[in-house]
């Protein structure tokens, strides 16, 4: 019998997000019957993309993926009250439309951020009795608060209670990283119910690497450390911009290169200038497809993040990219990321938010043989392929879906 799966989350392609149509093809492959309950593309701009017009209801077939799109209002700023009427308006109509419009499907997957995709889940599971898997991206209120988006401890506590509300009516939930799942243990989430699934990369567009090199990339001569990706307050790049002048000091030649935008960009162009360090060079956002082609000719690639608690039960989706194509890490983030980094072989590891040790780091990196380093490559992508790969995640996914369906089943 052919399972029958709504997919239930708020942003979906042509949108950047983990789990789009790359997961539900994977899923059609495997033998499911997909349907995608989403919104109007909108993120993360907050405009409505183009060829696309806010209606009641707009259903296409992609891939033979069946995507329904409920409206919502578009928003994606800084204004809280307008991010939560985002949220808000997608839960209300994604929560109609699950009631009363949508074939009863098998089983139900439900995509977290925003809570109110949880909560959507929770009472279409409540009337209907479609068993709910819960996949945890983000640990809130922790990221709320890690982010500065609620500071509020009336408010983070509202919204603690309703996170333990989700958690009890779903019947199972998956988390990024070990951590996710001990902090969800230690609030009373029983062990069996939690399962660890890998984010995964965009293989497709890191396989097949496209555009041309920069006139500003660094030669050969220099040793490339890369980050891709946000340039925010959590990347606390001031850090590697600390690490760069004690490297220049040296005389060194490993360089820094940092390709992407976000909110921290200008400021950190203004301390490089500043400080006339010259190994580091910005570059602006590239599509992904290009992004490939600039992580294959680093000598290295740098995942950062400041130093908090949250950070160390995150693995940034990055570090799936960077291990994908092959490339020694230079890991300073603490924790889970750290760990999954020492277990593969596939680079080095410094304290996040320590100049001195990412200094080191990425003297030790410089110092390998190019065979040196191409072993830490390799035993990157191995580990990737073997732990990480989509089809390894999307097995693991069709497993739990075909229990929990099969348990309905029983039940009925």
């Amino acid at each position: 019998m052919t399972v029958r799966v709504l997919l239930l989350t708020q942003w979906f392609d042509p949108e950047p997000t983990f789990k789009g149509m790359v997961f539900a093809r994977e899923l059609v492959r495997q033998g499911f019957e997909v349907e995608v309950l989403t919104g109007f593309p909108n993120y993360p701009g907050g405009k409505v993309y183009p060829g696309y017009k806010i209606k009641l209801l707009q259903r296409e077939t992609i891939d033979d993926v069946q995507v329904t799109r409920v409206p919502l209002y578009p928003n994606h700023d800084q204004s809280a009250v307008k991010r939560v009427l985002n949220y808000l308006s997608f839960a209300a109509s994604a929560l109609f439309y699950g009631l009363f419009m949508a074939r009863r499907a098998d089983v139900m997957y439900a995509y977290h951020p925003p809570l109110t995709v949880g909560i959507t889940a929770s009472l279409i599971r409540l009337f209907r009795r479609i068993p709910v898997v819960y996949d945890i991206q983000d640990m809130w209120p922790d990221t709320l608060r890690a982010t500065g988006m609620i500071s509020n401890p009336r408010a983070l506590s509202v919204v603690a209670s309703v996170c333990q509300w989700v958690y009890r009516r779903v019947d199972h939930i998956v988390v990024l990283s070990p951590g996710f799942k001990r902090l969800l243990v230690q609030r009373g989430v029983p062990d069996a119910k939690v399962n660890v699934i890998y984010n995964w990369a965009d293989e497709a567009a890191l396989a097949a690497p496209q555009g041309q090199m920069p006139a500003s990339f660094p030669g050969p001569e220099q040793f490339r450390v890369l980050f891709a990706g946000n340039m925010g307050k959590a990347q606390a790049l001031d850090a590697v911009l600390d690490a760069a002048a004690v490297l220049q000091a040296r005389g060194s030649r490993v360089c820094f290169v940092l390709l992407g935008g976000g909110v921290e960009v200008e400021r950190l162009k203004h301390v490089v200038s500043e400080r006339q360090l010259r190994n580091v060079v910005f570059l602006p956002p590239v599509p992904m497809a290009e992004v490939g082609t600039l992580l294959n000719a680093a000598e290295a690639l740098l995942v950062h993040l400041r130093k908090d608690p949250l950070f160390e039960i995150t693995i940034p989706s990055k570090t799936q990219a960077y291990m994908a194509v092959g490339k020694p890490l230079l890991m300073a983030v603490d924790g889970d990321a750290a760990d999954l980094v020492r277990q593969s072989g596939a680079g080095v590891v410094a304290e996040s938010e320590d100049a001195e040790a990412m200094v080191a780091a990425a003297e030790m990196l410089a110092s390998l043989t190019p065979e040196r380093l191409a072993d830490m490559g390799q035993k990157a992508k191995y580990y990737y392929q073997e732990h990480l790969a989509l089809r390894v995640g999307a097995a693991r996914f069709g497993a739990i879906f075909r229990r929990l369906s099969c348990n309905q089943s029983l039940k009925q």
